[in-house]
């Protein structure tokens, strides 16, 4: 549903380097009481060893140790009270980096080759009864699938515009994006390390169906696996991998083949949870099992019964249940949303209208809030951030339109709407779940409410549970 485009559409560099250099690093952390570990793998051929260097953010030497230039080895760096990496609203001094030199030694001891890597010491990991946890604090996502694409360059990296949406992701409140569907330039991932912004990187995988599901696809899709994650590990900012977008996760091959991609990702980063995005039912979805957290779309209201606001947080609560009751594990809504034709106005609020589109988010955020306290939602996020193109056809109006900014980066009525949301969500974000929040008001609870959240939950199990009971009687044996 995006638009190619053709050309190269990033930089192309080319650089030299001495026989002897650094090939590959890869930097992973341990957090133990008030001590951070760094395990440090580096490949240099032909290099005697390595010299290691960690500076803080003011370049003072923090420690520096010598290793092994053998990535099957490697080396550690321990580091007393560390300064940690955390996502923007999280900390008053977010996304905290330190420079880790790599100095490459021939074997008469001579520097051969220099490399600075900026890295963010942070953990991440995923627990059903938690949720989503970085550096052991619950985390909530809020925040935007994108794409790159303006109206200017198309899909042509634009520096300038980068500096834009990070301002416009500032004053909206948002805390996180999914790199909706391919990796994004190294540039993009080098600010969100810089302004704490928290990345869900996906692969190049979309829609797959299942007369895709071969083995001649599998050996390509671990490919782009290698490289994604080869290429963007380091970065603190990027805290999980989402392998596909909307398969067809029902498909009988569906099972085998999601099972070998979650296997691939796991054994090439061990130290990030992993997902797809599924756009299929709870009941039938073959592939969700094989993973830490479930990425749901959704567009209740506007793909099916348009223009119909009132059944949202219905059919949205019954919805999210059911992939609770079926999996027990972490939910991200990672899709919703309405197309709105800036400018366009109607009350009542009837599709493609501005009013339509602040409308449909907001009928939403009541199911978040209720299921976010029960400890269910670990996040939402909305598509998309800009308007942006695609092929011209009788359902696109120069473009997909569920931008809450148009493609020049102007902001629609919904901008305003989730901007109220978001900020709110961001004043929570270091008590969550012990502050409930809508986007109207806030509201502080303590945690008996908390409790009072988490029973309802349980009780809405229960009853969705009873109400499936007679109909699975009824079928045949």
């Amino acid at each position: 549903d995006f638009f190619n485009y053709a050309g190269i559409q990033r930089q192309v560099l080319l650089y030299t380097t001495p026989h002897i250099y650094l090939d590959d690093i890869t930097v992973t952390t341990r957090l133990e009481g008030s001590s951070a570990h760094l395990n440090v793998f580096v490949s240099a051929a032909g290099a005697a060893s390595v010299l290691i260097t960690l500076k803080d953010a003011s370049g003072k030497v923090i420690t520096r140790g010598r290793m092994p230039a053998d990535p099957r080895r490697g080396g550690r760096l321990s580091v007393q009270d560390p300064r940690l990496w955390w996502p923007k609203y999280m900390s008053e001094t977010p996304a905290y980096l330190y420079t880790i030199v790599v100095e490459v030694l021939t074997q008469e001891g001579n520097v051969s080759d220099v490399y600075r890597l900026k890295y963010g010491v942070r953990t991440v990991s995923v627990r059903p009864d938690s949720g989503f946890l970085i550096n052991e604090v619950p985390f909530y996502f809020h925040g935007f699938g994108k794409h790159e694409d303006s109206e200017i360059r198309g899909r042509g990296l634009d520096l300038p515009l980068l500096i834009k949406d990070f301002s416009l992701m500032d004053w909206i409140g948002g805390n996180s994006v999914r790199t909706t569907h391919y990796p994004y330039s190294e540039e993009f991932l080098s600010l969100c390390d810089e302004f704490g912004i928290v990345v869900i990187g996906e692969a190049p995988a979309v829609g797959l169906q299942s007369h895709n599901m071969i083995r001649e696809t599998l050996v390509r899709h671990l490919e782009v696996l290698n490289e994604m994650v080869t290429r963007d590990r380091n970065h603190p900012s990027v805290v999980m991998w989402s392998v596909a977008n909307e398969p067809d996760s029902e498909a009988p091959a569906a099972n085998v083949y999601f099972k070998h991609l979650a296997a691939h990702i796991r054994a090439l980063d061990p130290t990030r949870p992993i997902t797809f995005a599924t756009f299929k039912h709870p009941e039938k979805d073959v592939a969700v099992q094989h993973f830490d957290l479930i990425m749901v779309n959704r567009y209740h209201g506007w793909y099916t019964n348009t223009g119909q606001l009132d059944i949202i947080p219905v059919l949205l609560q019954r919805d999210l249940l059911q992939w609770r009751r079926i999996f027990g594990k972490p939910i991200m809504m990672s899709e919703y949303g309405a197309e709105c034709v800036a400018g366009m106005h109607a009350v009542p609020p009837i599709a493609f209208s501005e009013e339509f589109q602040s409308e449909y988010l907001a009928q939403y955020f009541g199911v978040f809030d209720s299921l976010r306290g029960a400890g269910v939602l670990v996040g939402e996020h909305v598509w998309n951030f800009a308007d942006f193109m695609t092929a011209q056809g009788i359902t696109r109006v120069v473009g997909n339109k569920k931008g809450v900014f148009t493609r020049g980066r102007q902001p629609k009525m919904a901008a305003y709407t989730l901007r109220s949301r978001y900020h709110g969500l961001a004043n929570s974000t270091r008590r969550q779940p012990l502050l409930l929040v809508s986007s109207d008001f806030e509201v502080e609870a303590d945690p008996s409410d908390v409790a009072a959240a988490q029973q309802r939950y349980q009780l809405q199990l229960e009853q969705l549970q009873q109400q499936q009971q007679p109909q699975q009687q009824q079928q045949p044996q």
